[in-house]
């Protein structure tokens, strides 16, 4: 058998946010390419797509790189919905922008109001340690705080690029799994009672099928197979 299309692979998608400078594109970059770019343009957002291999399993990844600047907060919102995991960059040489990740943070559950969405902070520019203004432990409390993990990275010397990539990336597979899983098992009770009242019902219980018609009318994914044999008038 052959490889899987690339459009057959799962998608996971992450969305890039943070202040302007902080080196979000110089980070998407870096993974995408391997290439350190130190000047970019700021004043657009980009998309990016490869296909990876994730502790052994193909996938592709989808990168948002978001523009950072406040002109567009306009369309902000949607990006935001688009997302499957976040990362939330700050330069650890410019305290402002440490500070501004509240505000990124914020913006986000405003938006998608889920406490499980999968978050990671990001400090970045490490390869300038001799002018960091925002202490590794500072950062990690933030982090504890959020409840997120924190990594510290290097676009330039490509220091936890790819790791902190990969572990977004395994958050959104694992709670994709989940709620796959806790979909599966809420489907599979629905159908134990569909199957009940369709036995309700073959026993003359009017009752039963009124229940089973408004079960089947909420249900638009149904499964209708499991009533093969079975006639409801």
């Amino acid at each position: 058998m052959g490889k899987k299309a690339k459009q057959d692979l799962p998608l996971h998608k992450v969305i890039m946010v943070g202040s302007g400078g902080v080196g979000k594109s110089a980070l998407t970059l870096q993974y995408m390419y391997g290439d350190f770019v130190e000047e970019y343009d700021p004043t657009k957002a980009d998309s990016y797509r490869k296909k990876v291999l994730l502790d052994g399993q193909e996938c592709q990844i989808d990168i948002l790189d978001t523009a950072g600047q406040e002109e567009y907060a306009a369309i902000r919102d949607n990006y935001y919905r688009s997302g499957e995991g976040f990362l939330c960059v700050f330069s650890i040489c410019e305290y402002e922008s440490f500070v501004h990740t509240q505000d990124f943070r914020e913006q986000i559950s405003r938006v998608i109001d889920d406490a499980s969405i999968p978050f990671i902070l990001v400090g970045n520019k490490v390869d300038l340690a001799q002018i960091r203004k925002v202490s590794k432990e500072e950062a990690m409390a933030r982090a504890s705080e959020w409840n997120c993990d924190y990594f510290e990275t290097s676009a330039k010397t490509r220091q936890n690029v790819e790791e902190v990539y990969n572990e977004l990336m395994r958050k959104i597979k694992t709670r994709k799994d989940t709620n796959k899983e806790r979909e599966n098992i809420n489907k599979r009770r629905k159908c134990e009672q569909v199957v009940f009242l369709v036995i309700q019902y073959s026993s003359g219980s009017c009752r039963a099928l009124s229940i089973l018609k408004e079960l089947i009318i909420d249900n638009e994914q149904f499964e209708w197979s499991i009533l093969h044999g079975h006639h409801i008038g």
